[in-house]
């Protein structure tokens, strides 16, 4: 779906006027089927609650977010523009008109923090150029949390989002890294589809020196939640998890 779902009789807050500027709020959501509260602070429902213009990966689960930061929030009388893959980025433009006319919009990406290795950051990209205020709220960021509970350098660490699908050229790329990180000591993360995590941590194997350390944190803020760092020598022998489709985020220095 390419137009917003927009409601003509729309009982929204009023405009600022001359309360201030509008903004546009970056709103983090929970990564898989965390509790709400047990991920975010209170002030970011009562931001919620004020915003009824809605910028959103997918409309289905940005509604189902909202209903779970606050069951009775008006989610009818809010309008929704997507920004996911089949958008036209032309569209973008229309998104933050409601800015020019006195309201807030909200960007939700599907998991974590928006424009991050998300397509928000091309409405903020926008939004900054325009002299919009952008302000981000605080909530999960797996990268951050994977650097934190790995054991590797959390002092210069690099995030390389996702690596080439093609098995040469990853395997280039993850050699490009591994100089960088024995040279420089940094840390290197990126992500991988959840469904290709068990050919992305093959090729790491197959392709990393013995003493890298290797760190593998899924399903963070999940139930589901492990964090491992082993050399990759170490991994070798233990083999290989059973990480399902759970996201994850790889690490090694």
């Amino acid at each position: 779906m390419n137009k917003p779902i927009d409601n003509t009789n729309v009982t929204s807050p009023s405009p600022r006027g001359g309360q201030g500027e509008s903004l546009l709020y970056l709103i983090p959501c929970t990564i898989g089927d965390t509790p709400v509260e047990q991920v975010l602070p209170a002030y970011n429902a009562e931001i919620v609650r004020g915003i009824r213009h809605f910028i959103v990966e997918e409309i289905r689960t940005a509604r189902r977010f909202l209903r779970r930061v606050d069951r009775e929030f008006p989610i009818d009388d809010c309008t929704f523009y997507e920004m996911g893959k089949h958008v036209d980025e032309g569209r973008f433009a229309t998104y933050l008109a409601p800015i020019a006319k006195g309201y807030d919009v909200g960007v939700i990406s599907e998991a974590g923090c928006p424009a991050v290795a998300d397509p928000g950051a091309d409405i903020v990209s926008l939004a900054q150029r325009r002299g919009i205020r952008v302000v981000p709220l605080v909530g999960p960021n797996s990268m951050i949390m994977a650097v934190m509970a790995s054991g590797l350098n959390g002092q210069s660490f690099a995030f390389n989002g996702y690596l080439p699908i093609d098995e040469g050229e990853r395997a280039r790329r993850l050699q490009v890294l591994e100089k960088r990180a024995q040279h420089e000591g940094q840390t290197q993360l990126f992500i991988e589809t959840p469904y290709r995590n068990h050919r992305m941590f093959e090729t790491l194997l197959r392709t990393l020196s013995p003493k890298t350390r290797l760190c593998v944190a899924a399903g963070i803020t999940t139930g589901d939640e492990w964090i491992k760092t082993h050399t990759v020598s170490e991994w070798r022998k233990q083999g290989l998890p059973d990480m399902g489709k759970t996201p994850a985020i790889f690490l090694f220095l």
